[in-house]
């Protein structure tokens, strides 16, 4: 799954070579997670002012509302002045005078939904209970802390990271760790766009380009080997259907 750095580096490859294109045709493919909310025909003729992100959405502003895009387990976007026609995975696509932008979608988990502004209600359901960006300056280590222990559930439920050890209840982590905790988030966040994501699978940025900090992972998918700080045995377990690696030394209860 695209996760929030893949998601930057996406918009970055992108958003500054649609911004000021007029929309000149808009193709729709085999049904997404939600419909896009408005007719299709409706957007041609406007011009698109810029892409945001907010968590893993994407929000392409328009000069009348915004698109909503969420690639969901196995989407990926495509701009590109020339594509190859759209092939079975291909579900939407936006044609402008600046380039095509194709959203890929094989498990179609994904979504391209329309909204007014942010305070419609279709945007508010799925922004409004975001968190604070963490590659922002409002991402503030005592902020971060009082919301830790607000939360009683493990820490990689509510924060999928970390030196510590993803059975640790949230509300159990002092100021101390939680400021180490905040530092390290900011820290490989920005690694993790710097290296163009995560390249597990299939991710690739929309001009098609792969990611290389999973070359950086210390734990995951690493089951069973030696860790790379203590030489310990890497293991894993299952928290909310997701694999989650830890090194039992390293990361203390």
């Amino acid at each position: 799954m695209p996760e929030l750095p893949e998601v930057e580096v996406t918009r970055r490859s992108f958003a500054d070579r649609i911004a000021g294109a007029r929309i000149l045709g808009v193709s729709l493919g085999k049904p997404l997670r939600w419909p896009v909310g408005i007719e299709p025909a409706s957007l041609v003729g406007q011009s698109v002012k810029g892409v945001r992100r907010r968590g893993k959405y994407l929000l392409v502003e328009l000069e009348r509302g915004l698109l909503l895009v969420h690639l969901g387990m196995s989407g990926s976007l495509l701009f590109a002045a020339d594509l190859p026609p759209r092939g079975s995975h291909d579900h939407f696509e936006l044609v402008t005078t600046q380039g095509v932008l194709r959203l890929h979608d094989p498990r179609r988990f994904g979504a391209v939904v329309h909204a007014t502004d942010l305070d419609d209600p279709v945007a508010l359901k799925l922004l409004g209970k975001l968190g604070v960006e963490p590659l922002e300056a409002g991402f503030d280590p005592s902020v971060f802390h009082r919301a830790l222990r607000q939360r009683r559930a493990p820490i990689k439920q509510v924060l999928l990271a970390g030196d510590i050890r993803p059975t640790t209840r949230a509300d159990r982590i002092g100021l101390p760790r939680a400021t180490r905790l905040h530092a390290a988030i900011v820290d490989v966040l920005g690694r993790a766009v710097a290296l163009g994501g995560s390249t597990l699978r299939d991710f690739s940025s929309a001009q098609g380009q792969q990611g290389y900090f999973q070359m950086e992972a210390m734990v995951y998918g690493r089951e069973g080997q030696a860790c790379r700080v203590c030489g310990g045995e890497i293991k894993a377990i299952r928290q909310g259907q997701r694999s989650t690696f830890f090194c039992p030394q390293c990361q203390r209860p």
